[in-house]
Order: C-alpha cells, then sequence, then structure tokens
C-alpha cells in the first residue's frame, strides 16, 4: 500500500486520496503519450490507380507489372497507392481523397466521369498518364470525343501513327524540372510502342516537352511495315501542361510474344533511369517538391 512519511512515522493514505492520484497519474500519461511515443506514419500524399486491363494484351501486361510496382514504389517512400478498375469511382467524393490520380492504361468515358476529372484537375488535382490514356482516333473504338482532354489539357489531338515492333529508344531530355531532376541528359528506356501525334506540341506555349527521342535512336522500330519504323523527325514522348498539376508518359506497352504463348518479352520497369522519371514526377505531383 502506498504512504506518506511524516519525519520518522509512515501512515497510509486514505484511499480516496490514492484514488486522485491514480487519477492523476492517468490523466498525466494520456496527456503525455502521444509525445513520448513515436508517431505513426502517415502518408504523405495519396494515390488513386485506375485501368481497364481488357484490351490489348501488351496494355493488359503493364497493368499487371505496373500495380505491384507502385505499390512498392508507394510503402519506400511513405505514400499510399489504391488501384482500381473500378471507373464510377472518379467522382466527386471520391476523388477529394486523393492527391494524385493516375490513367494506367484508358480514359473514362462516361460524361459524369469526364465532368469530375476536369473539375478535379481545374481545382488544383494532380494527374500521371501512361501511353494508350492518351489516345483517341476517329474512327476507331476510342474516337477522339473529348476535346478539353485530347486537345486542351494533354494538347496532343489523336493518334496519328506509331513504331513496331516494341523496342527501346535513346531519349533526351528537353528541360530540367523535378520529374527530370536526377536524368542523364540523354538515357536508353524500356521498349515500348512510341506514339507519333496530330499536334506539334512545339507550337502550343502551355506545353513544355521534358523527353523526346534522340536522333541516335533513328532507325526506331523493326517493322514488318515500312511506316512502322521511324527513320527521322522529332517526337515528344514526356510532357506537362504548365496550366494543371500533369504529366504524360508515353511509356507503358510491353512487347508480347503475340500468337505464340501471348506472354511479356520485355517489361516497361527494365530502365533504371525511366523508374527515376515516374518517381520523382510522381513525388513532384504529390507534395509539390523534390524527390531526394
Amino acid at each position: 500500500m502506498s504512504s506518506v512519511r511524516f519525519g520518522k512515522i509512515t501512515k497510509p493514505l486514505p484511499h480516496n486520496i490514492l484514488a486522485l492520484f491514480r487519477y492523476v497519474h492517468f490523466l498525466l500519461i494520456a496527456c503525455l503519450l502521444p509525445f513520448l511515443l513515436p508517431a505513426q506514419d502517415k502518408p504523405l500524399f495519396n494515390v488513386l490507380g485506375f485501368y481497364t486491363g481488357k484490351q490489348d494484351l501488351a496494355h493488359i501486361s503493364f497493368v499487371q507489372e505496373a500495380n505491384p510496382w507502385f505499390t512498392q514504389l508507394a510503402a519506400a517512400n511513405h505514400f499510399s497507392y489504391t488501384a482500381t478498375n473500378d471507373w464510377s469511382r472518379l467522382n466527386k467524393d471520391t476523388l477529394k481523397r486523393y492527391n494524385v490520380v493516375i490513367f494506367l492504361d484508358s480514359r473514362p468515358e462516361a460524361p459524369e466521369q469526364r465532368e469530375a476529372f476536369q473539375q478535379y484537375m481545374e481545382q488544383g488535382g494532380a494527374w500521371m498518364g501512361f501511353h494508350f490514356s492518351a489516345f483517341a482516333l476517329t474512327p476507331s473504338a476510342y474516337p477522339q470525343n473529348w476535346n478539353w482532354y485530347h486537345n486542351h489539357f494533354l494538347g496532343s489531338g489523336q493518334y496519328a501513327s506509331n513504331t513496331w515492333r516494341p523496342t527501346s529508344a535513346i531519349v533526351r531530355v528537353e528541360k530540367k524540372q523535378p520529374a527530370t531532376q536526377h536524368l542523364p541528359q540523354i538515357f536508353k528506356t524500356a521498349p515500348n510502342e512510341w506514339y507519333r501525334w496530330e499536334n506539334d506540341l512545339r507550337q502550343n506555349a502551355d506545353i513544355d516537352i521534358l523527353l523526346s527521342i534522340d536522333p541516335t535512336s533513328f532507325p526506331l522500330g523493326t517493322g514488318p511495315k515500312p511506316h512502322e519504323i521511324w527513320h527521322s523527325g522529332y517526337y515528344p514522348v514526356v510532357w506537362t501542361n504548365k496550366k494543371y498539376r500533369m504529366i504524360y508518359l508515353n511509356m507503358g506497352h510491353n512487347d508480347m510474344d503475340y500468337g505464340g504463348t501471348n506472354c511479356s518479352l520485355s517489361s516497361t520497369f527494365s530502365s533504371p533511369e525511366q523508374n527515376k522519371l515516374i518517381r520523382d514526377a510522381l513525388i513532384w505531383l504529390g507534395t509539390g517538391s523534390l524527390a531526394d
């Protein structure tokens, strides 16, 4: 039993005083505990990745490796990553819980989803898009029927052509900014199908081209059709729109054993420099600051 000392005489404390001491002790611990224990990790930012994963085998392959890769990246860099193929989650209530949205392999088709995304971006949201998320061609299954997205936001307009088969390219950094800060002036990418666009992005004052195909890549592509091999020209492959917090990367199409095993023959995440680009771009979009 607790006691107090009066000179040389020790007397037991009354039960009500002892209870009061214990209560005060409890309150002190409860108040000081948050300062005594290490704080639990809170995500620096939250990312929501949308995908479809039902069409081209190469796009499905990319999605299947992208989601685990982003999950690991999130764990290593203290942000959260959630992936979904439910495009109905592209709504105002859901988007307000996320700092960055990623389109992995397609775009929203429903009018209400498109409207929610436009409002999200115009109100300061952030976006990262890969490869087919910018595709539009009339006529096709993905017609150019979203002018704000393709002409204003991306600035690229419709798809014009592509290289084939998917091959690596030597790319050149056109502008140093947070997404490209850790990149050498030129580097080799992972294999990819490279797109050419209807609009010349160099003529758009809102667009900052970050990476383009370096001329040492030519000829780029292996065919077999001659127009699938590029021998010259200027081809931007990564860019941002200065009016928004966004970045588009043309990467995201793996080489496949079409008609054989239908298995992947390459990985979009096989280039360390390209991985740095994606990591730094995402941290920049999520925090507004430079990556370490």
